[in-house]
């Protein structure tokens, strides 16, 4: 009972908190006792979740967890996969932002090719970020309140922060086609599939233009991975692979579409034969020959 309470508070409390903070950035008035009694609620939540979550820590630690083990049991017991996957790719996003300042790109092993995918949306991203500054700036210097000042600055910088760090994720993880022939999809560190060299069995470039979210699958099986709400690139698999999207939610598609910013070079890269080295095998050493000794005459 008490888990099933845990779970159900974290989804009232956590869709409450987002709408009082786009009420605020969008410049309702909201008095001061609703701002507290709002963080009190958050507070006692947290508390909740805390007694929840010990009993099962330390059941599983009776039970010979090591702690890292039983911890991570009793948070999947708690914590909604939703919001656990949020998290992660909270986490991987800001861990872009250091990648990113180094100039590096993420897991692209020796010999694949990396394709970028954030052209038409980089645009969009910077406009989100200058927005992002300008209402943190406007909203500092317009609310009179110490506490609601305060809250508001720390969600804005925090979300022009993440809004530079999904953007970054997006630039340090590009679609990867291998060394044989094989293709990692990947939009940030929202999604990720990999498909074997086995599987593929056409590429072609084919630029398309549909409305929607960044994940959708249809009803025949086809993946689309939209940038911009654009796909430029279509890959055709020998059977099915399965997907996790960005929520936690699994399925399957046999149709691949995509976006990268050189469609063609991708679609040419994907039909490249993979390089194999042949093993060289040393040649048989055959032995040198010598003139034949001559036989010493008889005796004088």
């Amino acid at each position: 009972m008490a888990l099933r309470a845990a779970r159900a508070a974290l989804w009232v409390v956590l869709p409450a908190e987002l709408a009082l903070v786009v009420c605020l950035l969008g410049g309702v008035r909201i008095t001061g006792a609703v701002l507290l009694a709002a963080e009190a609620l958050v507070v006692c939540v947290l508390a909740l979740e805390a007694a929840v979550m010990w009993p099962l820590y330390t059941a599983r630690r009776r039970a010979g967890d090591p702690r890292r083990a039983a911890a991570l049991s009793a948070v999947r017991a708690v914590v909604p996969v939703a919001v656990r996957r949020l998290m992660v790719h909270e986490l991987r996003a800001l861990h872009s932002l250091g990648v990113w300042a180094v100039r590096r790109r993420h897991r692209i092993p020796e010999g694949a090719l990396p394709f970028s995918y954030t052209e038409p949306q980089t645009g969009t991203m910077w406009a989100f970020f200058f927005a992002s500054v300008l209402e943190t700036v406007v909203l500092a210097l317009v609310i009179p309140w110490p506490l609601v000042h305060l809250i508001l600055l720390v969600v804005g910088v925090y979300g022009t922060v993440l809004i530079v760090a999904l953007h970054a994720a997006c630039v340090t993880r590009p679609h990867v086609v291998g060394a044989d022939g094989s293709l990692r999809l990947r939009y940030g560190a929202l999604f990720d599939l990999p498909v074997p060299a086995s599987l593929i069995t056409a590429a072609r470039v084919e630029r398309r233009y549909d409305g929607g979210g960044l994940v959708r699958v249809d009803e025949d099986g086809v993946l689309d991975l939209a940038v911009g709400s654009q796909t430029s690139v279509t890959v055709e698999l020998a059977e099915p692979v399965e997907f996790v999207r960005p929520l936690g939610r699994r399925g399957s598609a046999r149709t691949l579409r995509f976006h990268a910013d050189d469609a063609r070079a991708a679609v040419a890269a994907l039909g490249r034969k993979p390089v194999t080295r042949k093993p060289v095998t040393p040649e048989p050493v055959t032995p040198e020959r010598t003139a034949p000794s001559s036989t010493p005459g008889p005796p004088a």
